[in-house]
């Protein structure tokens, strides 16, 4: 398996909560397939991982790079159209305050 480099890093720790899906799908939006999309956050954002399944099924990869407990860092890759993506866990995809 290949080692996916990040197009893209975006420290969410950084920016307003009412901001941070926005952001991520659009960057997310402008990979091309095989690119990645590096996120580093202060929790695990399963919230954000069930948007992906909901908005682009099959469209991405989620790989944990670091799983906490003070930071966690994951790559969001884009597949080529039709590719599986993994299945992931849901909480709330509701893009409230819980939310990456």
């Amino acid at each position: 398996m290949q080692t996916q480099v990040a197009k893209h890093h975006i420290d969410v720790r950084v920016i307003a909560p009412r901001e941070r899906h926005a952001l991520i799908f659009s960057r997310f939006d402008d990979l091309a397939p095989g690119e990645a999309l590096e996120l580093v956050a202060d929790h695990d954002p399963r919230p954000l991982r069930s948007q992906f399944d909901l908005r682009s099924p099959r469209q991405f990869g989620w790989t944990y790079v670091e799983t906490g407990p003070e930071r966690w860092r994951m790559l969001i890759t884009r597949l080529a159209a039709g590719a599986a993506g993994e299945a992931g866990d849901s909480c709330c995809g509701s893009g409230g305050s819980c939310c990456a």
